[in-house]
């Protein structure tokens, strides 16, 4: 698969994930309307999905970053850093990305934006203090390529929508469970089903959503980011450091999860990482670099 492909074919997802969502906000509100015999409940749902869609697209990468607690640097407070992501733009024919530092000791990094033009790369510090500098560069040609590959729109758009969708179905939940349904003793049972079924269904929607982002973009990511530095060792050496570190990030959150190079929350007991290996947008670090590994042969 090429660049452009790619490229086109992350374009595509993005839009099938925003009419998805439009669809599954729209018909959950038909529901809750019919239920709570209230047309304005569906006229909000439809104003929210696509308020929601506009604000996904231009507003994901700034509420990522936030999310992270990323702070913008300067040149001159993390030289080394900067001039490998301005040598690394340079060599990916790409523009210079915004560069943040999150103030964390679990080595981590993601990248986010809408486009190439509108582009950001955060890095913790606990990253910068467990990699040299080799290193480092391959886990930033890692992000230069979810930048070239167009990873970053689907990945920062599937955030916001992800996040939202399991904010709305705790609140209708809750709003089922503790009253707001017809005033009729006999649906009690039933509105109590109705709460527990919505609260189940939205992470498992938001899930789908998250899942729905290929875990092949990885690979891929790893193979076009050694491929930009010419040191494939260099890249699998860093993901070997950033796996055995089982500490998680203080603001890690399963709507930005996908985002980073590396689980934020850290590697956990052995059941846990089953159920990580099952469900997980990210493929077995195992798996990573052992292509990484394969392309030096």
């Amino acid at each position: 698969m090429t660049i452009y492909n790619q490229q086109s074919k992350n374009v595509r997802k993005t839009w099938v994930i925003m009419i998805v969502f439009i669809s599954a906000v729209v018909g959950i509100g038909y529901i809750a309307s019919q239920y709570f015999n209230s047309p304005l409940v569906l006229y909000t749902a439809v104003i929210i999905a696509i308020f929601m869609n506009f604000s996904s697209y231009w507003f994901s990468d700034r509420l990522a970053i936030k999310s992270s607690g990323a702070q913008p640097v300067t040149k001159e407070e993390y030289p080394d850093l900067w001039n490998s992501v301005e040598n690394l733009a340079i060599t990916a024919g790409l523009p210079m990305p915004k560069l943040y530092v999150i103030d964390d000791n679990a080595p981590n990094a993601f990248a986010t934006g809408r486009n190439k033009e509108h582009s950001a790369i955060a890095v913790t510090t606990g990253l910068l203090e467990t990699l040299n500098r080799r290193e480092l560069e391959g886990v930033l040609a890692h992000e230069f390529s979810h930048i070239g590959n167009r990873d970053i729109l689907v990945m920062s758009v599937a955030t916001v929508l992800v996040g939202f969708v399991a904010i709305v179905a705790d609140m209708l939940g809750r709003i089922a469970m503790f009253g707001g349904g017809k005033d009729n003793d006999n649906n009690n049972i039933l509105t109590l089903i109705f709460g527990i079924f919505i609260m189940i269904l939205g992470p498992l929607a938001a899930q789908l959503m998250q899942m729905a982002i290929s875990r092949k973009r990885e690979f891929l990511a790893d193979a076009s980011g050694s491929l930009l530095t010419r040191d494939p060792e260099a890249l699998a050496n860093a993901l070997i450091k950033i796996s055995s570190n089982s500490q998680p990030m203080r603001r890690a959150n399963s709507a930005t999860a996908h985002m980073f190079i590396s689980n934020p929350f850290g590697n956990g007991s052995k059941a846990r990482k089953f159920m990580r290996k099952a469900f997980s947008t990210h493929p077995p670090m195992e798996e990573r670099v052992a292509a990484l590994i394969a392309m030096t042969k």
